[in-house]
């Protein structure tokens, strides 16, 4: 990965053998330090997987269904330009099948150096984001397709709320950090600072342009139920771990979870990825599949994987990204092809 020109990249593999951990180039591009050991992280919307645990949670004590709908949950707050509560259920937001637009392409319409320094320090209330993607018309009527919309995970983060009484980020914390004694993961919403120790993160906005340090990230997206949360390549794997495993959710929920729909062929994710609730499940080479979700901003890229028993998790951070979309390509690319190898093999 650092070869196809990633600034930093760190891996931790947890086996039943023992742990495995990797570095390679550097950890701030200034003063060329090296990866940490360790170092705390950006998660992104794998933050989404936390979310649709508590919500998953919620359904097994029965203070929710699956099939309820938007509008019963939230009344009159998904509406306008075609879109429908009453015909999208909570099913739909957690495995991205309701049509709803993704409010990213309101928030930051022009994808370039001069937005992000303008309006990085900028926020948005929940329901603010909701307003935004209720301006446009549905992709798709509910069930019938599959598109990623960030707006989904805004929603479910508010229905916890609204079911609960408490935030989702008070949930996470109650019913999944704490009894996991996940004590270096954190929802930290708006708050721009990584704890230390932690690489620096950098953009390439243009093809062939500078590098430009992204570490303070864009606060107008990923800093709710969609995406704030950060932590450590070690609590990654202890939570997939824990999820797959069955120690988080009981068997009709976590079934529910891995219940899947084809994800779109452009999506950018590799041949045979199919989407669950809050998980997507994606073939191996060496057959079978895994179990995973990944995130990304401005300058990183995050992905956590896991066995479908929960005995081999491995956590990937690269904390750099390139404007040419063939770099890119070539670097996702290698990116699944060491998730690939670490998950298959036995040793």
């Amino acid at each position: 990965m650092r070869d196809t020109g990633v600034t930093g990249v760190a891996v931790r593999l947890d086996t039943p053998s023992g742990t495995v951990t990797a570095r390679s180039g550097v950890g701030d591009l200034v003063t060329r330090r090296p990866v940490p050991k360790d170092g705390y992280l950006r998660l992104g919307s794998t933050t989404k997987t936390f979310v649709a645990t508590v919500v998953l949670q919620l359904v097994g004590e029965k203070r929710v269904s699956l099939d309820q709908t938007v509008e019963e949950l939230l009344p009159g707050v998904v509406s306008g330009a075609g879109n429908d509560g009453r015909t999208i259920t909570l099913r739909d937001l957690l495995r991205h099948t309701s049509g709803l637009s993704d409010y990213i392409y309101d928030v930051f319409p022009d994808p370039g150096a001069r937005t992000y320094f303008a309006d990085r320090w900028r926020s948005y209330r929940p329901e603010q984001l909701v307003d935004l993607a209720m301006r446009h018309k549905p992709a798709f009527p509910a069930g019938t397709d599959w598109a990623y919309s960030n707006t989904n995970y805004v929603l479910a983060g508010m229905i916890i709320k609204k079911v609960t009484g408490r935030t989702w980020e008070q949930q996470v914390h109650d019913r999944v950090l704490r009894p996991l004694r996940l004590r270096h993961t954190d929802t930290p919403g708006t708050w721009p600072f990584l704890p230390g120790p932690h690489a620096a993160d950098h953009q390439q906005f243009t093809p062939d342009g500078p590098m430009v340090d992204t570490t303070i990230p864009y606060r107008p997206f990923d800093s709710g139920a969609d995406g704030s949360m950060t932590g450590t390549a070690r609590d990654l794997n202890r939570f997939f771990a824990a999820l797959a495993s069955g120690k988080l959710l009981k068997p009709a929920e976590l079934a529910a979870m891995r219940s899947t729909v084809p994800v779109s062929p452009n999506s950018g994710h590799p041949a045979g990825t199919r989407d669950g609730l809050g998980l997507f499940s994606t073939p191996l080479s060496c057959g079978g599949e895994y179990l995973g979700h990944g995130g990304s901003g401005f300058g990183y890229v995050i992905r956590a994987a896991t066995s479908t028993d929960g005995r081999r998790t491995v956590s990937v951070s690269a904390h750099s990204r390139a404007g040419d979309p063939v770099t890119a390509a070539r670097q996702e690319d290698a990116l699944r092809d060491l998730i690939d190898h670490a998950l298959c093999r036995t040793a």
